[in-house]
């Protein structure tokens, strides 16, 4: 693997660790907020970040029908899915609902492979299955401490990561014909948008007035780390390497939203955590590598 893609694959891990941490930060927000709300927030405070990093480097923005097609993806990404997932974190728990999602290197695999974008190859699935494997494993305990009728938010997670596996495959021509600054900005900016309206028309950002020093705290560490941060290093990691070799990392999610919620949410984690991580190492190791001929 070349260099850039190896520093895709890193970015990648660090995008997804903070994206765990972003789920546990969640769980604690959310019975003070709303789905949109919380959005609105987390992508309002990561748009304000990134905007002004996009114009200060002079970044190319979409040109011309570009604009449409990513706009709709910033819509369907930071809008649509992640009011999907904040709804799955009020109905089950960290570990399960993180789980759920760590099926999204399978499900962007197969439809990388439908769109033409990508190959499914021995070695790739193999590591794609050791990796989910290693999550269940290091969840195990976790999984069995969800609230009642957690299956729902889990069926809701399922919904969230095929949306998210359409905007990993699709986002890389859209982004090689701008940049990855003015793509990001361009595309958080109209998610952020529609969730801001729709918080605002529901009275959700009226109700934020009412958030104790720790939820704006958890408020603010989103957008800035499971915001900007994250989705800068997601879409650095897209632009240098395959749909599901990033998309893979993401099975470190749930393991860092395991470890932060039982500090937060005191949902317990078991022995069994050590093991699961290094599966899930191995699993993006095999992913991420092509082997000998």
């Amino acid at each position: 693997m070349e260099r850039s893609e190896r520093a895709g694959v890193v970015a990648a891990v660090i995008s997804s660790g903070l994206g765990g941490s972003a789920a546990a930060l969640t769980r604690y927000a959310i019975g003070a907020s709303d789905p949109v709300t919380l959005a609105s927030f987390r992508f309002g405070i990561a748009f304000l970040l990134i905007l002004p990093l996009a114009l200060a480097l002079r970044s190319r923005w979409p040109q011309g029908r570009d604009w449409i097609g990513v706009a709709s993806l910033g819509i369907m990404f930071f809008a649509v899915f992640f009011f999907l997932y904040n709804v799955s974190m009020s109905f089950t728990s960290a570990a399960r609902g993180s789980l759920a999602l760590s099926t999204l290197p399978l499900v962007t695999m197969f439809v990388a492979a439908s769109l033409g974008r990508e190959t499914i190859t021995l070695r790739k699935s193999v590591g794609v299955l050791i990796a989910m494997s290693g999550v269940a494993v290091a969840l195990g305990t976790g999984l069995a401490n969800a609230p009642a009728r957690a299956w729902r938010g889990d069926l809701i997670m399922m919904g969230a990561t095929l949306v998210m596996a359409f905007y990993s495959v699709w986002a890389g021509p859209l982004m090689a014909r701008s940049s990855r600054l003015g793509f990001l900005a361009a595309g958080m900016g109209s998610g952020a948008a529609v969730s801001t309206l729709l918080a605002w028309h529901s009275g959700g950002l009226a109700a934020s007035q009412r958030f104790a020093p720790g939820q704006w705290a958890a408020v603010i560490a989103l957008g800035v780390l499971g915001g900007a941060a994250a989705f800068y290093l997601w879409v650095f990691a897209l632009e240098r390497t395959t749909p599901t070799r990033v998309t893979n990392t993401m099975t470190v999610n749930p393991l860092a939203a395991s470890l932060l919620a039982a500090v937060l949410v005191d949902e317990p984690i078991g022995a069994n955590l050590l093991l699961g991580m290094i599966a899930v190492a191995v699993g993006i190791w095999i992913a991420s590598t092509p082997g000998k001929s």
